[in-house]
């Protein structure tokens, strides 16, 4: 969409995107069978459309093909890289309640084990995270499961044994 792009170009010029050369971004190649393409590309900024029937933003980019692997009208998804914020933080998607105002929150949990209601405001979704670009601090407990049965202001009982099991 028109946002997306105009997010993506803010990015850009601000430096949080890797840059490849003079507009490009660095961007990995996804397959329709999920597997990434081996080399490296760059979406181009260069040659941008507007699909009239949908309005949607065509955006280009170039992956080098040496050995014909990649063929025309293929369906593939491309990811542009962006920059990696080591203080950030991210959330199941999961954890994100909203209140009736449409307000993202989660729920929290003190060193007593009591519940407290938190704004949140996300940024992107990352595979099945959201990041949480402000409300949050390292260290934060959130509650993940069993979100119907927890209430603010109440205590819980935390389940700390692991979430894989053997």
């Amino acid at each position: 969409s028109t946002r997306e792009l105009n997010d993506l170009r803010r990015a850009f010029r601000a430096g949080s995107l890797k840059q490849v050369g003079q507009d490009q971004a660095k961007a990995t190649l996804i397959q329709d069978d999920g597997s990434l393409y081996p080399l490296p590309g760059k979406l181009l900024f260069a040659d941008i459309s507007v699909d009239p029937g949908t309005g949607q933003i065509i955006l280009r980019s170039e992956f080098p093909n040496p050995d014909l692997d990649l063929l025309p009208g293929s369906f593939v998804r491309v990811r542009v890289e962006q920059a990696v914020d080591k203080q950030g933080i991210s959330v199941p998607q999961r954890a994100i309640t909203r209140d009736s105002a449409g307000i993202p929150m989660v729920l929290l949990l003190d060193a007593e084990q009591t519940v407290s209601q938190q704004p949140v405001e996300l940024g992107a979704v990352i595979d099945d995270r959201w990041i949480v670009t402000s409300g949050l601090k390292p260290g934060d407990r959130i509650i993940v499961e069993g979100l119907q049965h927890a209430r603010p202001g109440e205590k819980v009982e935390v389940d700390d044994s692991p979430l894989v099991k053997e």
